[in-house]
């Protein structure tokens, strides 16, 4: 187990950069073009709530960006290596970083940043791939923020305006479509970035993935149909709904005692945008078994859908819903149930169960089933891993996601005592 090492940049995470980048573009261009319909039009209030949001959701995402800059700088040889590999990222370009990131273009240099240094990486075959895959992994946990931030707030203003209004517009298709793209690209793309911290005999298969985006989707969408006609029928209640539940979310996640950011006003900010995307969809965020706390989570978030629900159904508008009405009130619970069923499948059948083997007794195989991965002490750069960054953002979250908190027997040693694992 030991022997086994972590994913090296490939091709494949070139390609899901590029791709990160041009759904990342298509996103913010549909949302221009959006907004500039509505104001042409004088929907001026449409136009104000969805500028709003952008603007919101990329300075949290800045945030982040410039905290993690700065948490990087202390790290020894990041400079260095960051500097080799001709990034903006280096000490001497401090200056250039912070204002990229007050123009609000922070993630877009991380996008170019990661998407060159990957291209030499790949395609010219230099040195710097655990640069590179260190990149991509900020990148992955950007982009989930962003989605969540901006989105997903902005599918559900679309569907909203769609439902008042009664009709669509082109462009609110597109919006919507894209939205849904950057949505569902995001989840396979944060769940890949958490699989790469596995063992190669670990790395996610298709079977894998695709089950993983659909519990996702079939939990998330159902969640947002119900928010956005709760605000259909009650829109001055959806401002309180949101604020009451992200503030019992964002202390929930204080009482769990995050550990993710390396400052208390980074942490802080951690805990708010973990309450702000539980809103929408279930995250990990502490070390131990999350069983109980899934099932209370979605427990809660399944009465909220019941009561979102119902409401819309007794304020709707009997003539114009006529035609949808009954068929969202039965088929969104289903789709609901439906992801939940295929979570379970998920954690039964594909979910990786990580433990930290410290001296593997001779008995064991090498080949251990990927439902029983060993996985390395994050905290601990020797080895292998000396010779690349490695990045405990990521790797914290990848080894609360895996965590499975059985006990095993060291061999040499201590003979017979327990050793606690991941």
């Amino acid at each position: 187990m030991e022997s086994r090492t972590f994913s090296r940049y490939s091709w494949i995470d070139f390609a899901f950069s590029v791709v990160g980048l041009g759904t990342f573009l298509l996103d913010w261009g549909s949302d221009l073009w959006l907004a500039k319909v509505f104001y042409s039009q004088g929907d001026f209030f449409w136009f104000g709530v969805l500028v709003g949001l952008m603007v919101l959701s990329s300075i949290v995402v800045q945030m982040f960006s410039w905290f993690w800059f700065q948490y990087d700088r202390e790290l020894p040889g990041f400079s260095g290596q960051a500097a080799g590999a001709g990034s903006v990222f280096c000490g001497d370009r401090v200056k250039l970083f912070g204002l990229l990131h007050i123009l609000q273009l922070g993630f877009l240099c991380r996008h170019i940043s990661a998407i060159r240094q990957g291209f030499r990486v790949w395609w010219r075959k230099e040195e710097g791939s655990g640069y590179a895959v260190y990149l991509t992994h900020d990148l992955s946990m950007l982009r989930l923020i962003e989605t969540f931030c901006e989105s997903t707030p902005q599918l559900i203003l679309m569907i909203y305006v769609m439902l008042c209004t009664n009709k669509a517009r082109t462009v609110q298709f597109v919006s919507v479509a894209a939205s849904t793209t950057s949505i569902a690209w995001m989840v396979v793309d944060y769940h890949r970035s958490l699989r790469s911290f596995l063992p190669d005999k670990a790395k996610q298969h298709w079977g894998s993935s695709l089950i993983y985006f659909l519990w996702n989707l079939l939990l998330i969408g159902p969640r947002v149909a119900a928010l956005a006609l709760f605000s259909s029928v009650l829109p001055s209640f959806i401002a309180p709904h949101f604020l009451l539940m992200w503030l019992v979310f964002m202390l929930w996640a204080w009482q769990q005692r995050t550990n993710f950011m390396d400052s208390a006003g980074g942490e802080w900010l951690y805990r708010a945008t973990v309450g702000l995307i539980w809103y929408f969809s279930w995250f990990n965020v502490a070390e131990g078994r999350t069983l109980g706390r899934s099932v209370i989570y979605h427990s809660f978030i399944t009465a909220d859908v019941v009561v979102l629900l119902a409401t819309w159904w007794s304020y709707r508008d009997l003539v114009q819903t006529e035609a949808y009405a009954l068929i969202l009130l039965i088929g969104l619970p289903c789709t609901y149930l439906l992801g939940l069923l295929l979570k379970a499948l998920y954690y039964c059948c594909f979910h990786p169960k990580l433990f930290r083997l410290l001296d593997r007794e001779p008995r064991l195989s090498d080949d251990v089933p990927d439902s029983d991965v060993a996985l390395r002490d994050f905290s601990v750069q020797d080895g292998a891993l000396a010779s690349q960054l490695l990045n405990q953002r990521m790797a914290h979250l990848a080894a609360q996601f895996y965590t499975n908190r059985r006990t095993i027997r060291a061999s040499d040693g201590a003979k017979g005592a327990e050793v606690p694992h991941f």
